[in-house]
């Protein structure tokens, strides 16, 4: 894991500038909504995307998307525990405070977004449902995880792999009838907005733990080499 991670730093204006724009689009999309309209001015492109996925059904894909069902929410609280305590075994307390943090911190604004707008969901959705549909729970919870992996590993690599679970998880949901395309955009948004200012917040010191680790993990290498080498010519 040592090799594996390397979080890097992001600008902090540029960052703030982005974040915002996604948060801006959460809070127009549910303000509309929470106004008590029922039918949104939007309300015709989710029902035009929802139509369409209709007609992308066959068994292969219907079986592909209730495995990702579970993985969106159920998966996704296992994954955040497991990659928190990888990253304590490997001695990142503040790595995996800072994972376990985003995860924590979207699912309760999801949930109270949730409550609050009380926005219905499709009709005749494939998987069982809860709660109400904006912002959709699987997408930004999926979003804040495969995030908070990008930005620990630093890579280019590692940041498509994100974007490309994220959309296959909007889709998903979509496809299942769980959800219109107007929630998964809000649970993406939301989850990557707070993400991304929790990374702000927390990237001093996650770089610089990191580096400590490294130096840690180099340290110990260098004298378990040296310790072989001398029992080798003691022999």
């Amino acid at each position: 894991m040592v090799r594996v991670i390397l979080p890097r730093k992001l600008d902090q204006g540029r960052t703030i500038v982005i974040s915002t724009v996604l948060l801006a689009i959460v809070v127009v999309l549910g303000g509309i909504l929470l106004a008590g309209d029922r039918n949104p001015p939007f309300q015709g492109l989710d029902d035009a995307w929802q139509a369409f996925m209709a007609t992308l059904h066959t068994p292969f894909w219907d079986s592909l998307n209730v495995a990702l069902n579970w993985t969106g929410y159920t998966g996704m609280l296992i994954f955040h525990i497991l990659l928190a305590l990888a990253l304590l075994i490997r001695r990142r307390p503040r790595s995996a405070a800072f994972s376990a943090v985003a995860g924590l911190t979207v699912m309760l604004l999801t949930q109270l977004l949730k409550w609050v707008i009380h926005r219905p969901r499709p009709l005749n959705a494939h998987v069982a449902t809860d709660t109400y549909s904006y912002p959709s729970g699987h997408v930004s919870a999926t979003t804040a995880f495969v995030l908070v992996v990008a930005l620990l590993i630093g890579r280019a690599w590692a940041w498509i792999l994100a974007v490309g679970g994220m959309l296959a998880m909007m889709i998903s949901r979509i496809y299942l009838a769980a959800h219109w395309l107007t929630d998964v955009v809000g649970g993406a948004c939301l989850a990557a907005a707070v993400v991304l200012l929790l990374w702000l917040a927390c990237q001093n010191i996650c770089i610089v733990e990191n580096i400590d680790a490294r130096r840690a993990l180099e340290w110990r290498s260098r004298v378990a080499r040296r310790e072989r080498h001398a029992e080798q010519s003691v022999t």
